[in-house]
């Protein structure tokens, strides 16, 4: 089981003001992002949505197995928009070593690390009973 939830604040640049985001640029950026969006569709939460003038990617899913294809899109996201930050909680039976817990991967000015989530880890018995056969 292979469940994921998270989001992405899509930027340009970490500049904080308005004058340091190029908006044309934005625009192209979210356009390719929303077309790789449609290259890799599935069943599950996969969109870019504009909000208050910011793009946003949104993601949510639980297949059976590991899904390499949106952690690599996680990654794209930080790479065609290098000031880009957001969460992706994870929980992946079949991680070894990590198989009873939910990891965060953080985005920040695009770069990806990977951390455990205290919060909702260990996931048994925090999330779930034991199994007592």
């Amino acid at each position: 089981m292979f469940e994921y939830h998270g989001w992405i604040n899509v930027q340009d640049t970490a500049g904080a003001e308005d004058a340091d985001h190029d908006v044309d640029r934005i625009r192209r950026i979210a356009d390719g992002i929303r077309e790789r969006i449609r290259e890799i569709d599935s069943p599950y939460l996969l969109d870019l949505r504009w909000m208050n003038g910011e793009a946003f990617v949104h993601f949510g899913g639980f297949p059976n197995h590991r899904d390499a294809g949106i952690l690599a899109f996680f990654a794209e996201v930080g790479v065609r928009a290098p000031g880009s930050y957001g969460l992706l909680h994870v929980r992946d039976d079949e991680d070894s070593g990590h198989e009873n817990e939910v990891r965060v991967i953080r985005m920040v000015r695009g770069r990806l690390t990977e951390h455990p989530e205290p919060l909702l880890s260990p996931c048994i018995p925090l999330l779930e009973d034991p199994y007592q056969g």
